[in-house]
């Protein structure tokens, strides 16, 4: 049988609510323990498209779904993600061209 080296979802690696604990560097100012995916949905999806690395994204896919990714993206991500992560999430997602806010540019005329 092929190995595909994943392991097994583990207690160690997840927190009571099912957050990866590999993602506590994301969340620095918040104790981890305490976020809940259904409450917190906004903030963990701010920090995971932002900092998370691929096995972190594939849970924040499973978790919330492709559906509101991209509705969140489309809704908060030229205000909250970085411009290169927000602009490779609206090509990744196919949400058409990134677009700066109007209040982000640098000559608004």
């Amino acid at each position: 049988m092929y190995d595909s080296g994943m392991t097994e979802r583990t207690e160690a690696e997840y927190t009571h609510t099912g957050i990866p604990r590999s993602l506590a560097p994301c969340f620095q100012e918040y104790d981890l323990e305490t976020l809940d995916p259904a409450v917190h949905g906004d903030l963990i999806l701010e920090r995971v498209l932002a900092r998370g690395d691929r096995r972190e994204l594939r849970w924040l896919f499973r978790t919330y779904g492709q559906a509101r990714v991209a509705e969140w993206v489309r809704k908060f991500g030229a205000r909250r993600l970085p411009w290169r992560r927000y602009n490779l999430w609206c090509v990744l997602l196919d949400l058409g061209p990134a677009r700066r806010p109007r209040e982000r540019q640098i000559w608004p005329h």
